[in-house]
């Protein structure tokens, strides 16, 4: 488990972005997938969830995901639901505490926030269309409107496939730069002609920091890269393998 020296600092947070150490699953699974949206088989998968309530401190079944879509979409949780109820979206708040918001990932971006004065917590799923799409300034939102105040959310980017692993084409670069011409600076060229490598982690910390919080800390590591730590889509594509498994990260306001 790595975990934000920011978050690690409000004593009423526990969290971790989870690696794919310390799980049950074999194979290309390897370790603690917690995807249940992979074809590992699923009595794995609830256990490897079930290990990382009890590293947060949490009943296993308060652990809370969502059935992420690359969308904008928060969603607002007061109780549990089952795992196989899960709503569609792609973050998660929360100021009840001992709930678990969990994101799921396997190259896409993973944000945990905390706003620990007002008891409001935050986790967001951004893949390059929910980046683009407005999903942290959604969350942000949805936290403000639980009592929270941008000024005192803190909150931690967490592994990521790195611009150096992350290919795109020109319709790609395209999008980005036809939304702001600014956003050319998260692009440099690739070896292969017409095609660039993207800076998706340095993309949202930006887009961050222009919505007015506390604070943003960047873990700075790749998912692609580090196979021995992580999931990689992009990763397990290039192997020609059948499937991939996802880590999960995870925020919780203790108990009191």
């Amino acid at each position: 488990m790595i975990q934000s020296d920011a978050l690690s600092a409000f004593p009423n947070i526990t969290h971790g972005f989870f690696t794919r150490e310390g799980g049950i699953s074999s194979g290309i699974y390897e370790g603690r997938n917690c995807g249940l949206g992979s074809d590992d088989l699923r009595s794995k998968v609830i256990e490897n969830r079930g290990r990382t309530a009890d590293d947060l401190g949490v009943p296993r079944d308060h652990l809370l995901t969502v059935y992420q879509v690359h969308s904008p979409n928060v969603i607002v949780a007061d109780k549990p639901w089952a795992a196989d109820a899960a709503p569609e979206g792609d973050a998660l708040v929360t100021a009840t505490r001992g709930l678990a918001l969990g994101i799921l990932t396997a190259d896409c971006t993973p944000i945990l926030f905390a706003d620990p004065e007002a008891g409001v917590i935050g986790a967001a799923h951004a893949g390059w269309k929910g980046a683009i799409g407005g999903v942290l300034e959604a969350t942000i939102d949805a936290m403000t409107s639980l009592g929270a105040k941008p000024a005192q959310i803190s909150c931690s980017v967490g592994p990521t496939i790195s611009q150096a692993n992350y290919e795109v084409g020109p319709e790609f670069q395209k999008q980005f730069v036809a939304e702001a011409p600014d956003n050319n600076i998260y692009f440099i060229p690739s070896a292969r002609e017409n095609h660039f490598q993207f800076d998706l982690s340095r993309f949202v910390a930006d887009r961050l920091d222009r919505l007015g919080i506390n604070s943003i800390d960047n873990i700075n590591l790749c998912t692609y890269a580090d196979a021995t730590r992580f999931f990689s889509y992009r990763r397990t594509t290039h192997a020609g393998e059948s499937d991939y498994g996802r880590q999960i990260s995870s925020i919780a306001l203790r108990d009191a």
